[in-house]
């Protein structure tokens, strides 16, 4: 729960091809920092220069990255720069056994099973060169918090409950 993760997804695998990825990751690993591209590594962000942008239009054989046909070309190339310049190896995630598992940052375990999402993941598999796995949109998720409010009664037992029963009134507005 302290980790504010969503608990339960209902998500279904989607269709991009894995060339696509390894397509974006070999036009990332072109991209020079602070030429192609500027990283904001506290928002976790890159911002692709006009530079960048126009290499990866001749990359890409494309005249406009910004029209609707390449608007998907935008997301996949913004991702894998992403994949380059935010995500190291033994550091945010290892990898084993041919696949790529995420490390908590907060304590330093591996997470197998989570995976990043919107493309992320297979960005960073498609760098490393690992097994690709098919990427999920997210259909439907509910918070911890409405889950609990689902039941009409909560219990539990602890010491420390008295110091939080006003955060308990507001998210659940139960006494």
């Amino acid at each position: 729960i302290d980790e504010a993760r969503t608990p339960l997804i209902i998500s279904a695998a989607t269709s991009d091809s894995e060339d696509f990825y390894r397509m974006f990751a070999k036009l990332a690993s072109t991209l020079i920092p602070e030429e192609d591209y500027k990283i904001d590594e506290k928002r976790k962000a890159i911002t692709l220069t006009a530079e960048g942008i126009t290499k990866a239009e001749k990359s890409l054989g494309v005249d406009n990255i910004y029209t609707d046909r390449g608007v998907k070309y935008v997301h996949h190339l913004e991702t894998a720069v992403r994949a380059k310049a935010l995500f190291h190896k033994d550091k945010e995630y290892v990898v084993r056994d041919n696949e790529v598992v995420i490390v908590d940052e907060f304590t330093g375990r591996l997470q197998p099973g989570r995976r990043w999402s919107e493309g992320l993941h297979q960005a960073v598999e498609a760098k490393e060169n690992a097994t690709i796995q098919k990427e999920s949109r997210t259909f439907a998720s509910i918070t911890y918090q409405n889950f609990f409010r689902l039941y009409k009664k909560l219990s539990g037992m602890t010491g420390t409950a008295l110091t939080s029963r006003e955060e308990f009134f507001k998210v659940y507005q139960l006494n």
